[in-house]
């Protein structure tokens, strides 16, 4: 799982799953660059974090449902480093609503960031891919884009567009050897479930054959072995990892 020389990108890798992606691709021997919005705070103690381990990284803010702002980025990116090998879309927000209450705005906002913003994201990153002939981007789902939840009818259809795109990007892409596929974590320990009440999460692990929710690591150590040589014969395909609560 040797990443040495390699370039990544960790949209929204500031904080729990996207930080502990983006410190497992560090410790692989990429260079990552840590994409945020809005926490520089977090961003810069995720670059620590790496650095404090022997891993190189970098900052860069923009906002993924912002095209121009994508574009502007990933030139940086291989104006500095002359290559972009890895592509984790990680960013996401939430904006739930029961759908006869769902405002108009927050539909846009969650399919904006959570699938527009990967598709401009996997648009940009795959032309210096191609140009290498190698890379592999990694979208992240959810498992709710496969179970659906009530009051995130916009989340559950933006997640499940994540997996059509990864389908469709890997029929594109793998004559340049280049691999699209996605993960789809279940519940994961973040600061989100964190602020879930104790009788919550008791419930909720209930609905978890292995009984636990899972932790960022979980979902980073399905990541690593997608971008890894180990899964270079896997594309178009989706990892779950939720503890066999989706099957």
């Amino acid at each position: 799982m040797n990443l040495q020389g390699k370039v990544a990108v960790v949209t929204g890798g500031s904080r729990g799953i996207g930080r502990a992606i983006s410190l497992r691709l560090a410790t692989m021997g990429a260079l990552v660059y840590i994409n945020y919005v809005s926490r520089s705070d977090a961003a810069e103690e995720t670059k620590r974090l790496i650095e404090s381990a022997g891993g190189n990284a970098r900052i860069l803010a923009f906002d993924v449902a912002v095209p121009e702002q994508i574009q502007t980025a990933f030139k940086q990116i291989v104006d500095e480093s002359g290559r972009i090998d890895v592509l984790i879309n990680n960013a996401g927000i939430t904006r739930d609503g029961l759908v006869a209450r769902m405002k108009e705005a927050d539909w846009d906002a969650v399919l904006a960031t959570n699938l527009k913003g990967a598709f401009f994201c996997a648009k940009a990153a795959s032309k210096p891919m191609m140009k290498q002939r190698w890379g592999r981007i990694v979208n992240i789902s959810s498992v709710i884009g496969f179970t659906g939840n009530a009051g995130q009818v916009n989340y559950a259809a933006a997640k499940a567009g994540l997996v059509g795109i990864t389908k469709a990007m890997a029929r594109e892409l793998a004559s340049r050897n280049i691999t699209v596929n996605s993960v789809a974590p279940g519940y994961i320990l973040t600061d989100m479930t964190d602020a879930l009440p104790e009788e919550v999460q008791e419930q909720l692990k209930k609905e978890i054959p292995l009984g636990w929710l899972g932790t960022p690591e979980d979902v980073a150590g399905a990541v690593a072995y997608l971008v890894s040589d180990d899964g270079r014969y896997l594309t178009g395909q989706t990892l779950h990892v939720n503890g066999g609560m989706y099957m």
